[in-house]
Protein backbone atom coordinates (compact mmCIF):
# COMPACT_ATOMS: atom_id res chain seq x y z
CA UNK A 1 0.00 0.00 0.00
CA UNK A 2 1.20 3.74 -0.35
CA UNK A 3 -0.69 5.72 1.39
CA UNK A 4 -2.95 4.27 4.41
CA UNK A 5 -5.32 6.15 7.31
CA UNK A 6 -6.11 4.07 10.12
CA UNK A 7 -8.13 5.51 12.72
CA UNK A 8 -7.44 9.01 12.91
CA UNK A 9 -8.81 11.46 14.93
CA UNK A 10 -8.94 15.05 15.08
CA UNK A 11 -10.43 17.55 17.38
CA UNK A 12 -11.12 21.34 16.81
CA UNK A 13 -10.74 23.71 19.66
CA UNK A 14 -13.96 24.58 20.57
CA UNK A 15 -16.15 21.74 18.73
CA UNK A 16 -17.95 19.15 20.77
CA UNK A 17 -17.61 16.30 18.10
CA UNK A 18 -14.87 15.70 16.56
CA UNK A 19 -13.67 16.65 12.73
CA UNK A 20 -11.90 13.21 12.46
CA UNK A 21 -14.00 10.60 13.68
CA UNK A 22 -11.85 7.50 13.35
CA UNK A 23 -11.08 7.50 9.58
CA UNK A 24 -9.76 4.91 7.56
CA UNK A 25 -9.06 4.13 4.44
CA UNK A 26 -5.70 2.35 2.31
CA UNK A 27 -4.80 2.95 -1.26
CA UNK A 28 -2.88 0.27 -3.35
CA UNK A 29 0.11 2.41 -5.20
CA UNK A 30 -1.05 4.21 -8.28
CA UNK A 31 -4.88 3.75 -7.68
CA UNK A 32 -6.33 7.31 -9.01
CA UNK A 33 -9.15 7.93 -5.95
CA UNK A 34 -11.44 10.76 -5.55
CA UNK A 35 -12.57 11.53 -1.95
CA UNK A 36 -16.03 13.06 -1.55
CA UNK A 37 -18.68 14.64 0.84
CA UNK A 38 -20.96 17.45 1.92
CA UNK A 39 -19.47 20.42 3.52
CA UNK A 40 -17.95 19.64 6.78
CA UNK A 41 -17.45 15.81 6.48
CA UNK A 42 -13.90 15.72 7.11
CA UNK A 43 -12.16 16.08 3.73
CA UNK A 44 -10.31 19.42 4.43
CA UNK A 45 -8.63 18.09 7.80
CA UNK A 46 -7.64 14.84 6.54
CA UNK A 47 -5.80 16.85 3.26
CA UNK A 48 -4.71 19.09 5.67
CA UNK A 49 -3.15 15.83 8.34
CA UNK A 50 -1.93 13.69 5.81
CA UNK A 51 0.31 16.92 4.50
CA UNK A 52 1.13 17.56 7.87
CA UNK A 53 -0.25 20.73 8.26
CA UNK A 54 -2.63 20.27 10.99
CA UNK A 55 -1.95 17.62 14.05
CA UNK A 56 -4.18 14.77 14.95
CA UNK A 57 -5.02 13.14 18.46
CA UNK A 58 -4.90 9.60 17.49
CA UNK A 59 -4.71 7.18 14.69
CA UNK A 60 -1.94 6.87 12.32
CA UNK A 61 -1.18 7.91 8.60
CA UNK A 62 1.06 5.42 6.97
CA UNK A 63 3.31 6.95 3.50
CA UNK A 64 4.81 4.64 1.51
CA UNK A 65 6.17 2.98 4.71
CA UNK A 66 6.56 6.34 6.45
CA UNK A 67 4.37 6.54 9.30
CA UNK A 68 3.09 9.53 11.00
CA UNK A 69 1.65 8.91 14.55
CA UNK A 70 -0.56 10.87 16.32
CA UNK A 71 -0.01 13.91 19.28
CA UNK A 72 -1.57 11.41 22.15
CA UNK A 73 1.08 8.48 20.84
CA UNK A 74 4.46 9.98 19.43
CA UNK A 75 6.46 12.94 21.09
CA UNK A 76 7.00 16.24 19.06
CA UNK A 77 10.24 15.31 18.24
CA UNK A 78 9.41 11.97 17.14
CA UNK A 79 6.63 13.63 14.97
CA UNK A 80 8.47 16.57 13.18
CA UNK A 81 10.64 13.93 12.24
CA UNK A 82 8.05 11.52 10.64
CA UNK A 83 6.29 14.39 9.07
CA UNK A 84 9.38 15.74 7.34
CA UNK A 85 9.75 12.16 5.88
CA UNK A 86 6.55 11.79 4.85
CA UNK A 87 6.36 15.42 2.95
CA UNK A 88 9.24 13.74 1.28
CA UNK A 89 7.07 11.28 -0.85
CA UNK A 90 4.24 13.76 -0.98
CA UNK A 91 2.87 16.25 -3.16
CA UNK A 92 0.11 18.78 -3.36
CA UNK A 93 -1.72 20.44 -5.92
CA UNK A 94 -3.63 23.64 -4.27
CA UNK A 95 -6.71 24.73 -5.59
CA UNK A 96 -5.72 28.36 -6.73
CA UNK A 97 -2.52 26.90 -7.93
CA UNK A 98 -0.02 29.06 -6.48
CA UNK A 99 2.52 29.48 -9.13
CA UNK A 100 5.37 32.25 -8.75
CA UNK A 101 3.84 35.05 -11.22
CA UNK A 102 7.46 35.67 -12.20
CA UNK A 103 8.57 32.69 -12.92
CA UNK A 104 7.97 30.57 -16.37
CA UNK A 105 6.49 27.35 -16.43
CA UNK A 106 9.79 25.93 -17.03
CA UNK A 107 11.09 27.78 -13.79
CA UNK A 108 8.04 27.30 -11.48
CA UNK A 109 8.93 23.45 -12.01
CA UNK A 110 12.49 23.38 -12.07
CA UNK A 111 12.85 25.05 -8.76
CA UNK A 112 12.09 23.20 -5.79
CA UNK A 113 14.19 20.04 -6.78
CA UNK A 114 17.03 22.62 -6.80
CA UNK A 115 16.52 24.53 -3.61
CA UNK A 116 15.02 21.74 -1.48
CA UNK A 117 16.71 18.67 -3.05
CA UNK A 118 19.89 20.82 -4.34
CA UNK A 119 19.91 19.21 -7.92
CA UNK A 120 21.56 20.84 -10.07
CA UNK A 121 19.77 22.99 -12.39
CA UNK A 122 20.43 21.16 -15.84
CA UNK A 123 18.91 17.98 -14.15
CA UNK A 124 16.01 20.08 -12.75
CA UNK A 125 15.37 21.81 -15.80
CA UNK A 126 15.71 18.59 -18.15
CA UNK A 127 12.96 16.63 -15.90
CA UNK A 128 10.45 19.93 -15.33
CA UNK A 129 10.57 19.88 -19.81
CA UNK A 130 9.94 16.18 -19.93
CA UNK A 131 7.20 16.67 -17.43
CA UNK A 132 5.65 19.89 -19.44
CA UNK A 133 5.57 17.96 -22.24
CA UNK A 134 4.13 14.81 -20.95
CA UNK A 135 1.11 16.91 -19.65
CA UNK A 136 0.85 18.70 -23.91
CA UNK A 137 2.84 22.19 -22.52
CA UNK A 138 5.65 21.47 -25.07
CA UNK A 139 4.69 24.97 -26.53
CA UNK A 140 4.41 26.39 -23.11
CA UNK A 141 7.52 26.33 -21.54
CA UNK A 142 8.62 30.05 -21.61
CA UNK A 143 5.29 31.29 -20.72
CA UNK A 144 4.68 33.08 -17.58
CA UNK A 145 1.43 32.35 -15.73
CA UNK A 146 -0.65 35.51 -16.48
CA UNK A 147 -0.02 33.95 -20.26
CA UNK A 148 -1.74 30.66 -19.21
CA UNK A 149 -5.14 29.92 -19.13
CA UNK A 150 -6.70 28.04 -16.16
CA UNK A 151 -6.38 24.49 -17.80
CA UNK A 152 -3.04 25.33 -18.45
CA UNK A 153 -1.74 27.04 -15.10
CA UNK A 154 -3.34 23.59 -13.28
CA UNK A 155 -1.34 21.72 -15.35
CA UNK A 156 1.97 23.86 -14.52
CA UNK A 157 1.06 23.36 -10.90
CA UNK A 158 0.53 19.43 -11.38
CA UNK A 159 4.05 18.92 -13.19
CA UNK A 160 5.59 21.22 -10.75
CA UNK A 161 4.63 19.12 -7.90
CA UNK A 162 5.88 16.00 -9.65
CA UNK A 163 8.80 17.40 -10.36
CA UNK A 164 9.67 16.38 -6.59
CA UNK A 165 8.95 12.65 -7.83
CA UNK A 166 6.20 12.12 -5.23
CA UNK A 167 4.94 8.78 -4.16
CA UNK A 168 1.43 10.26 -3.35
CA UNK A 169 -0.61 13.20 -5.42
CA UNK A 170 -2.77 15.14 -3.51
CA UNK A 171 -5.38 17.48 -4.88
CA UNK A 172 -7.41 19.90 -3.24
CA UNK A 173 -11.05 20.44 -5.36
CA UNK A 174 -8.69 20.61 -8.77
CA UNK A 175 -11.93 21.60 -10.92
CA UNK A 176 -12.94 24.88 -8.38
CA UNK A 177 -10.95 27.74 -10.01
CA UNK A 178 -11.40 26.21 -13.63
CA UNK A 179 -14.26 27.15 -16.42
CA UNK A 180 -16.92 24.22 -16.45
CA UNK A 181 -15.75 23.17 -19.99
CA UNK A 182 -12.20 22.66 -18.37
CA UNK A 183 -13.81 19.66 -16.23
CA UNK A 184 -13.31 17.05 -19.27
CA UNK A 185 -9.55 17.99 -19.28
CA UNK A 186 -8.99 17.93 -16.23
CA UNK A 187 -10.06 14.27 -16.05
CA UNK A 188 -7.62 13.38 -18.96
CA UNK A 189 -4.70 15.19 -17.24
CA UNK A 190 -5.31 13.11 -13.86
CA UNK A 191 -5.32 9.96 -16.03
CA UNK A 192 -2.13 10.80 -18.10
CA UNK A 193 -0.24 11.21 -14.13
CA UNK A 194 -2.21 7.84 -13.29
CA UNK A 195 -0.01 6.58 -15.99
CA UNK A 196 3.20 7.25 -14.34
CA UNK A 197 2.36 5.01 -11.27
CA UNK A 198 1.79 7.72 -8.58
CA UNK A 199 -1.02 7.29 -6.16
CA UNK A 200 -3.27 10.73 -6.51
CA UNK A 201 -5.99 11.41 -4.05
CA UNK A 202 -8.59 13.87 -5.50
CA UNK A 203 -10.75 15.86 -2.89
CA UNK A 204 -13.82 17.14 -5.03
CA UNK A 205 -17.44 18.16 -4.90
CA UNK A 206 -16.99 17.02 -8.46
CA UNK A 207 -19.58 14.47 -9.52
CA UNK A 208 -18.32 14.71 -13.20
CA UNK A 209 -14.78 13.88 -11.70
CA UNK A 210 -15.46 10.86 -9.93
CA UNK A 211 -17.09 8.97 -12.35
CA UNK A 212 -13.88 9.41 -14.22
CA UNK A 213 -11.64 7.55 -11.19
CA UNK A 214 -10.79 4.34 -10.39
CA UNK A 215 -11.73 4.49 -6.43
CA UNK A 216 -14.33 6.65 -4.65
CA UNK A 217 -14.25 7.05 -0.45
CA UNK A 218 -17.45 8.90 0.41
CA UNK A 219 -16.82 10.77 3.88
CA UNK A 220 -19.32 11.59 6.17
CA UNK A 221 -19.23 12.67 9.80
CA UNK A 222 -15.31 12.32 9.85
CA UNK A 223 -15.24 8.73 8.96
CA UNK A 224 -15.53 6.68 5.30
CA UNK A 225 -19.11 5.76 5.15
CA UNK A 226 -18.87 3.88 1.67
CA UNK A 227 -15.99 3.11 -0.98
CA UNK A 228 -15.44 1.42 -4.47
CA UNK A 229 -15.81 1.87 -7.68
CA UNK A 230 -17.57 4.81 -9.57
CA UNK A 231 -19.97 2.54 -11.03
CA UNK A 232 -20.62 0.97 -7.64
CA UNK A 233 -20.56 3.90 -4.85
CA UNK A 234 -22.01 6.50 -7.61
CA UNK A 235 -24.92 4.33 -9.61
CA UNK A 236 -25.40 2.16 -6.87
CA UNK A 237 -24.83 3.70 -3.39
CA UNK A 238 -25.56 1.26 -0.35
CA UNK A 239 -25.50 4.14 2.17
CA UNK A 240 -28.57 6.39 3.16
CA UNK A 241 -25.77 9.35 3.44
CA UNK A 242 -24.48 8.74 0.05
CA UNK A 243 -27.52 8.65 -1.52
CA UNK A 244 -28.69 11.72 -0.16
CA UNK A 245 -25.63 13.68 -1.03
CA UNK A 246 -25.71 12.33 -4.34
CA UNK A 247 -29.18 13.63 -4.69
CA UNK A 248 -28.59 16.89 -3.35
CA UNK A 249 -25.58 17.10 -5.94
CA UNK A 250 -27.74 15.98 -9.05
CA UNK A 251 -30.44 18.55 -8.04
CA UNK A 252 -27.95 21.36 -7.55
CA UNK A 253 -26.44 20.56 -11.00
CA UNK A 254 -30.02 20.45 -13.12
CA UNK A 255 -30.37 23.16 -15.49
Amino acid sequence: MTLVVKDLVRHHPGNATPTLAGLSFDLPAGTLTALLGRSGAGKSTMLRCVMGLEPFETGTIDIDGVVVRGTYESSPAERQKAISAARARLGLVFQSFELFPHLTALQNCALAPVQVKGESALVAQKRARELLCQLGLEHRLDAFPEQLSGGQKQRVAIARALAMEPRVLLYDEPTSALDPSMKHEVLQTLKRVDATGVTQVVVTHDLQLARGVEHVCILDHGVVIESGPPTQVLQRPAHESTRALLAAWLQHDAP
